[in-house]
């Protein structure tokens, strides 16, 4: 998405050349390599742990931190490469996506309009507050040692995240704020 929005603002004119669905495609498909390997590189290790007493985690569903928390042998090497791997994985990804911004705000801060700022600025709006509330949780819970609110965190990026995700964005869009408006005055019809 910030890929998207990055050529949408600093390359206008080429957009529809350089976003062609081959570009996609192999954009997705990258994404989904990267996750997959990642995935595999933190579970090899972690399948080596063993797991005496009860079996119960506590958690809300099945994460790496609180399986390691289980395990009677020594978690220390796991604990290494898991802590490695998410400094490495979420710090990358965030400072790509950050690249892409600064450039964004580079462009939109040349344009020669005010409206043109404000235009341009407003399309990333809505993206931005969802990647730094995304990235602001992700790092909480996976870039320091585990708390007793860790449970409550991955709630927030596992499921308040993605369901206002399409919130965020449908605010933008113009015929939805014109059905809410007819909605709106609709229900004050029938309420009087």
């Amino acid at each position: 998405m910030a890929y998207d929005r990055y050529l949408a603002i600093c390359h206008p004119l080429r957009y529809n050349t350089l976003t062609t669905p081959n570009l996609c495609q192999q954009m997705a498909l990258w994404s989904w390599i990267c996750g997959f390997l990642s995935s595999l590189l933190l579970v090899i290790p972690s399948s080596k742990l063993l797991f005496c007493g009860p079996r119960i985690i506590n958690h809300f569903f099945c994460d790496s931190i609180p399986l390691l928390n289980i395990s009677c042998n020594q978690t220390l090497p796991t604990d290494v490469i898991y802590y490695a791997f998410a400094w490495i994985i979420i710090l990358y990804s965030l400072l790509l996506t950050s690249m892409s911004y600064v450039q964004i705000m580079r462009a939109v801060y040349c344009l020669p309009s005010q409206l043109g700022r404000s235009k341009a600025f407003s399309t990333c709006v809505s993206h931005l507050t969802v990647v730094l509330t995304f990235y602001g949780t992700i790092i909480f819970m996976y870039i320091r040692s585990s708390t007793k609110v860790d449970k409550v965190v991955s709630i927030f990026y596992a499921v308040v995240i993605p369901l206002i995700n399409p919130l965020v964005y449908t605010l933008r869009n113009r015929d939805f704020h014109a059905a809410l408006k007819k909605n709106l005055s609709i229900s004050i019809i029938f309420c009087n």
